[in-house]
């Protein structure tokens, strides 16, 4: 591929959406495509500090069903958003989409589709998202992470291309970690809280720990939390002279990953395909709210294939404390799980993505 190819990547809303997206869009540079990102404001915040793309800003909004104005609020939003996307389309003209899913994505492929340039969705979770549904009939193809997705219309079927997920490519070259056999002496455990959970994760999580301590069960703490925690937590795990490191924001897991025994964290389908792939064990915590249930869909997933513990919120308090003592007592219940990981790798995703691009890309010259 000679002459740069334009493309677009709607990556806003959560991380869940931008991280898979970010990665692509280093991907396709190594590809020579000439890549812009399209966000809105909530998923801006996750790329303050990139400046290897242009960014263009488009607002967006769920349809909200309270009542009639804000229903008619939101449909005036949505339709702002899908004139300045058309806007910016011709202005720039890409030849290629890609809609990371959420409602974020929405605007810029309906765009697309008015005007006759093709697009790419991606759904990583285990149940198809409200956008990505509205917009299977239009796209191109939807590139999922897993075949078992659920909520697919059987006549869309062409249309679904298994390739993975789209994670860092440190974290699929990164080699799988082995545990040592023997009685585990200090249980070091990492919690990611990520983008909706940090909060929860430190209110909750700590007066666990304590209790495992008080069960002489020796641990250290590898915690993601909020600026605003950082005192009082500091504080607690001092009081109760429990080994710990907490951090912010980090993107660099890997540096976490090589210490720790296993995590806790929510069920995103990006960070448990990235511990998956580093063969690390974790404990899935579901977010409740997430739209569809789909961390439950997710965390199901990997609890079948015996790939993860499952806790949902609700019992934290009574299952988590136990299932520690369990890990202490008897390592092998890690190390099953380690065999079991050992399976599982990402590592064809690029190409995945690769050999689909020069279908598309051929069909379009």
């Amino acid at each position: 591929m000679n002459k740069k190819i334009k493309a677009f990547i709607a990556i806003g809303g959560t991380g869940g959406h931008v991280f898979p997206g970010y990665n692509l869009a280093l991907h396709l540079v190594e590809k020579n495509y000439d890549v812009e990102l399209i966000s809105d404001q909530r998923g801006s915040k996750y790329l303050k500090n990139i400046n290897n793309f242009t960014i263009n800003i488009i607002p967006s909004s769920p349809l909200k069903n309270k009542n009639i104005l804000t229903k008619f609020l939101s449909l005036i939003l949505i339709f702002y958003s899908i004139v300045k996307s058309i806007i910016l389309l011709i202005s720039k003209r890409p030849k290629i989409i890609f809609g990371m899913g959420g409602y974020a994505s929405f605007p810029i492929c309906i765009a697309a589709s008015i005007l006759k340039i093709k697009f790419i969705t991606y759904e990583n979770n285990l149940i198809i998202g409200k956008a990505n549904k509205y917009l299977l009939p239009f796209c191109e193809k939807m590139f999922v992470s897993r075949k078992e997705i659920e909520g697919i219309n059987e006549k869309y079927n062409k249309k679904i291309v298994e390739i993975g997920n789209i994670i860092k490519k440190e974290i699929i070259e990164f080699s799988k970690k082995n545990i040592e056999r023997n009685k585990i002496k200090k249980l070091s455990v990492l919690v990611l809280g990520g983008s909706q959970a940090a909060k929860v994760f430190a209110e909750t999580l700590p007066i666990i720990f304590k209790k495992c301590s008080s069960f002489g069960i020796p641990l250290k703490i590898y915690q993601h939390c909020l600026e605003s925690q950082n005192d009082n937590l500091k504080l607690f795990y001092e009081k109760n002279g429990i080994e710990f490191e907490i951090f912010n924001f980090s993107n660099n897991l890997l540096h976490f990953f090589s210490k720790v025994n296993f995590a806790i964290t929510r069920s995103g389908s990006s960070m448990l395909a990235e511990l998956s792939n580093c063969n690390i064990p974790f404990v899935s915590v579901p977010l409740p709210s997430s739209a569809d249930n789909h961390q439950l869909k997710n965390a199901l997933y990997y609890q079948k294939k015996n790939f993860a513990f499952l806790i949902e919120e609700k019992d934290l308090n009574d299952k988590l404390l136990y299932l520690i003592k369990e890990i202490y007592e008897d390592s092998s219940k890690l190390e099953k799980i380690i065999k079991n990981l050992s399976q599982y790798s990402d590592i064809k995703v690029y190409e995945n993505i690769n050999q689909e691009l020069e279908k598309i890309v051929d069909a379009k010259n």
